[in-house]
């Protein structure tokens, strides 16, 4: 069985002050996406929030068309019935049966004209539905145009950053496996918490990168040693001495450099 490798504190300070390097490089090339992942994908919602619309919209239209049909099988119907009636009226032979006849024409004609009425009411309906129309058409071919043309952009940065981050996930991998777990979960913890993710930082004119509280020289002193792991007492930063940063900085600008 394989012996498992024991870090001292300063070659475990050092893998996790590499790790927050590659970290905050790979932070870096996300936010030269920004907000554009977020961008396109709300503009896909709302494009297929439009295409739904469409549909709904064109079915109103033919619900309002096959109404109209009715209307118009419903005056032909009147007006069949207004024929059979005129006919029937030839042949009464009394007053009553007549005037039942020229009751039964009255309806039917404002049967039509209640049908035709109806008809101008759809038609009016149709017409304000076709403009709806073609604004939400026009909506969303300006949505696409958009959303293509931030497609386009997210797709050219992808493609300038991807193969590199692909390469700094798999160092920053390599590296968190130097790193014991617990050690490990606190790094990713306070990432997780500070605005700009630098949970790792060296100490520089005598305070944590960043910060304008004065660390007091012996806890400068101890921090130098590599004895052991300190945090910053006022944002919880682990905290490396300056001349370790150096060197890992340039050790690690070769391998970014490299990739």
């Amino acid at each position: 069985m394989a012996k498992k490798v024991e870090y001292s504190v300063e070659e475990r300070l050092r893998a996790l002050y590499d790790l927050q390097l590659i970290d905050s490089r790979i932070d870096k090339l996300r936010s030269v996406r920004g907000e554009l992942p977020l961008e396109v994908e709300d503009l896909e919602d709302e494009v297929s929030g439009l295409d739904v619309r469409l549909e709904k919209i064109q079915a109103e239209l033919d619900g309002f068309e096959n109404e109209i049909k009715e209307k118009l099988n419903k005056i032909e119907e009147s007006k069949a019935l207004i024929k059979k009636y005129n006919d029937q009226q030839k042949n009464v032979r009394n007053n009553r049966a007549f005037e039942s006849l020229s009751k039964e024409i009255e309806y039917q004609e404002l049967e039509i004209e209640y049908s035709e009425k109806q008809i101008n009411e759809l038609k009016a309906q149709i017409e304000l539905k076709k403009e709806k129309l073609e604004e939400t058409i026009q909506t969303k071919e300006e949505r696409n145009t958009h959303l293509d043309h931030k497609k386009n952009e997210l797709d050219a940065i992808m493609k300038e950053t991807e193969k590199e981050e692909a390469e700094l996930l798999k160092k920053s991998d390599e590296f968190q496996s130097k790193i014991d777990e617990s050690l490990l979960r606190s790094y990713l913890k306070i990432r997780s918490s500070v605005k700009n993710g630098l949970a790792v930082v060296p100490v520089e004119r005598g305070a944590s990168a960043g910060s304008f509280f004065v660390i007091p020289p012996q806890v400068q002193l101890d921090i130098a040693s590599r004895k052991k792991f300190i945090t910053d007492e006022h944002s919880g930063r682990i905290l490396v001495d300056k001349d370790l940063a150096d060197e890992e900085n340039e050790k690690m600008e070769k391998i970014f450099t490299s990739i």
